[in-house]
């Protein structure tokens, strides 16, 4: 049986996949540090859903001090490495963190893939890379204006990547992520954010006074495009991860209303330092190589992430 490795494996994504891989009869190995940026309550309760399964381990362990090591002893076939600071908000306030552990950390996890003869490793990067590039964003933009740090760590852990897969002759594959949303997802999050505000009866901030489109990507999207590209080792590549359909700010709140039944109060602010006012990814390098599209639309992909935040926080 493979054995996958998968860093950040109590993140959001990370949990996610580990779920789609361990029911495939999948050995996986979860590395996570469960950082306390967002709740470490919310990341234990995904691993307690992971460890119903017996072919899943999990390892406490911080992957800027471990990577090596933890390579060495659990000899995986793949590496998926998710784990990271993520966030443009979080990279202003403490950039130290971004720095060590997206920059640092993900070093360690090329080092390791290096000395140990890992075939392929796939990673996170973000649709962050394109700053305010042209729409829709292409992989062959050159995506060397970031617009915050968080943005420029992922770029840099590109680079990075091509450096070490074309010396080393391991297959490297980035993956830039468009606004992963769902269930299980990350507190710090609009969708998250703005349903806790509406259900508690709260205002929602609107910055750019609503005038910001995201390219909105469903997690079962992004779990499904990462088992594409890991069963096809195929040098350094990147490759958007999104849907090609950009939801303006104020359709986000018109869909999200319409499946609490609830209306949102507003208090519209102007653009927030960092931000890019639109994204939109244009995927067809990723469906050329692999046939992978995505397969949920906004309307059902916000009415699961409410069936199980209700649930969850018996909201």
């Amino acid at each position: 049986m493979s054995t996958v490795l998968i860093t950040g494996a109590a993140g959001f994504i990370g949990y996610h996949l580990a779920e789609r891989l361990l029911s495939q009869g999948v050995a996986v190995v979860g590395l996570d540090n469960l950082d306390p940026y967002y709740s470490v309550a919310l990341k234990q309760a995904r691993l307690d859903r992971l460890s119903r399964h017996s072919n899943w381990r999990f390892i406490h362990a911080d992957v800027v001090d471990s990577a090596g090591e933890l390579f060495q002893k659990t000899a995986p076939d793949q590496v998926v490495h998710l784990a990271a600071q993520a966030g443009i908000r979080h990279s202003l306030q403490d950039p130290q963190a971004f720095v060590r552990d997206n920059l640092v950390g993900f070093f360690s996890v090329l080092e390791a893939a290096k000395n140990t003869g890992i075939e392929h490793l796939v990673y996170a990067s973000s649709s962050s890379v394109y700053g305010a590039d042209p729409l829709p964003f292409r992989e062959d933009a050159r995506a060397d204006a970031p617009l915050n740090l968080y943005a420029a760590t992922k770029r840099s852990n590109e680079l990075m990547a091509h450096a070490y897969g074309t010396l080393n002759g391991f297959a490297c594959t980035g993956l830039r992520l468009f606004t992963v949303y769902g269930p299980w997802g990350r507190p710090d999050m609009a969708l998250f954010k703005f349903t806790r505000k509406i259900l508690a009866g709260e205002t929602l901030p609107v910055f750019g006074h609503g005038n910001m489109q995201r390219d909105f990507t469903y997690v079962s999207d992004v779990v499904e495009a990462i088992l594409a590209v890991l069963g096809r080792p195929d040098g350094v590549q990147v490759y958007n991860v999104g849907g090609n359909q950009p939801v303006g700010l104020m359709e986000l709140i018109a869909t999200l209303e319409r499946a609490l039944g609830r209306k949102a109060a507003l208090e519209m602010l102007p653009m927030q330092p960092g931000d890019a006012p639109s994204t939109r990814a244009d995927a067809q390098a990723l469906f050329k190589a692999t046939g992978h599209q995505p397969t949920v639309g906004l309307e059902e992909g916000v009415e699961r992430f409410v069936a199980w935040y209700r649930d969850y926080y018996q909201a």
